[in-house]
């Protein structure tokens, strides 16, 4: 890594925080789903949310 790519760095986004939101957007909306009786979009949306949790997980690995 060169010493620029080092400085200027914290300008990409952190991955991590991007599928947090995008995680517990998925949550947010599958909870309203379920009160609306939409179980269909409820699963879907579950089923979803579990793939980022994964690839949080797999990120926390590392």
């Amino acid at each position: 890594m060169k010493t620029g790519e080092k400085m200027l760095g914290f300008l990409k986004g952190d991955p991590k925080k991007k599928l947090q939101k995008e995680y517990e957007a998925k949550l947010q909306k599958a909870l309203h789903a379920q009160r609306n009786g939409d179980l269909r979009t409820h699963g879907t949306l579950m089923e979803e949310a579990e793939k980022i949790y994964a690839e949080l997980q797999k990120l926390d690995k590392e």
